[in-house]
């Protein structure tokens, strides 16, 4: 009954509905206390979507939990470490988490797909379209995707990170216009909930809508050696990342919990009682460069307020600004996607590089005139060009 009256504030049919990407996470279908799965969570959650489905919006679901799940079936109560083991435990636990999935949409006569996906498949642009295409097809038949990362082969050094990232990922790719990531927190906080206040501090308050990314990302980085803040958590610090793609993209963003997904039409139709709202940014992706946001990084560019400054006023990325790199993998490549932060180390775009890990050492803090001397034979001025740089965080 809950669930109709929310649904009640939703836009007439008529309207052109939002696209919606919903993630939710291991920590909320499975209890941690027994590792058996939340079943009263799946099936509202569910119950929800196909009710959004059958209103008109086109939805997708990215779901965690294979590992999980795959632990459960084999009775094991440690979750494994070893890279070949939480591959095994995935292929183990994929198809029952979408047995799942399939009875309780199934319940509710409503069409799913699984689609697992991996980072280098999305390694170029044809790639990118690729998978958009398919996305198209799927939504066009009235299908719930079910997206997972590919995790039973996919290598650590092109992975999509976590499936904070991967759901934003997605909703960037079907240029969706809602994504909520349902976690086993309510909100962002402005201290940690769970722990009572310091003397002279207020108690933890929840932060409603968040305009600012870019100070709440800095916000993070800043809490990270401080265990007392809820901004500190590497759970929310990767869901606020996520929430700095999609923004950059101009999709709105919720972190929400997961045990009241009813929430979310009254979410859709504006409403800050619950949950965290992450506004877009103020310029957005331009469409034909978003696939530059989907490549798997493969490394990091450190650079200098001059140099951000300038990359936030729409310029190219030239050696003299860079103060350090590193690469995820050891090295990266000439046309690999690398992500580029500030002096803080908050990220602020991503980009195409133009030279090698290697040549990028010999040419950091140079100008472009001396390259040709640098590495001994002439190249592009830019380390990256501006048309192949991506802002997510258009203000410093």
């Amino acid at each position: 009954e809950m669930a109709r009256e929310e649904m009640a504030q939703l836009p007439s049919s008529g309207q052109q509905l939002p696209t919606i990407v919903v993630k939710v996470g291991t920590s909320s279908i499975l209890r941690g206390e027994t590792g058996t799965l939340a079943l009263s969570t799946l099936a509202s959650l569910v119950e929800t979507l196909c009710n959004l489905r059958a209103l008109g919006h086109s939805v997708v679901l990215v779901s965690s939990g294979a590992v999980g799940v795959g632990c459960q079936r084999l009775g094991v109560k440690t979750r494994p470490t070893s890279l070949a083991e939480l591959q095994a435990y995935a292929a183990i636990g994929q198809p029952h988490l979408m047995r799942y999935y399939d009875e309780l949409f199934s319940a509710l006569g409503q069409p799913i797909a699984q689609v697992l996906l991996s980072a280098d498949a999305l390694d170029s642009r044809s790639g990118y379209e690729n998978a958009q295409a398919t996305f198209r097809e799927l939504l066009r038949f009235g299908v719930i995707p079910v997206v997972n990362e590919n995790d039973s082969v996919a290598v650590s050094e092109l992975r999509f990170g976590d499936n904070d990232a991967l759901s934003a990922l997605v909703a960037v790719l079907i240029n969706a216009d809602n994504l909520f990531l349902c976690t086993d927190v309510d909100a962002l906080y402005t201290a940690n909930p769970n722990s009572p206040p310091s003397p002279g501090k207020e108690p933890a308050k929840p932060i409603r809508e968040v305009a600012d990314l870019a100070a709440a990302l800095h916000a993070v980085e800043a809490a990270k050696s401080n265990s007392g803040t809820q901004w500190g958590t590497g759970g929310i610090a990767t869901k606020l990342r996520a929430a700095q793609l999609a923004s950059a993209a101009g999709i709105t963003t919720v972190i929400m919990g997961a045990a009241q997904p009813h929430h979310i039409p009254a979410l859709l139709a504006g409403s800050r009682e619950v949950g965290t709202t992450v506004l877009p940014a103020p310029r957005t992706v331009r469409s034909h460069k978003r696939w530059i946001m989907a490549l798997p990084v493969r490394g990091e560019l450190r650079v200098d307020t001059g140099a951000a400054r300038a990359l936030r006023a729409g310029a190219s990325l030239f050696p003299a600004g860079v103060l350090a790199h590193e690469s995820t993998s050891g090295v990266f490549c000439e046309r690999d996607a690398v992500r580029i932060v500030d002096e803080s180390g908050v990220e602020m775009a991503r980009a195409i590089v133009n030279y090698s890990s290697e040549q990028a050492a010999r040419l950091l803090g140079w100008k472009s005139a001396d390259i040709t001397e640098r590495l001994g034979y002439p190249g592009p001025e830019e380390l990256c060009h501006r048309r192949n740089i991506v802002l997510l965080s258009p203000e410093p």
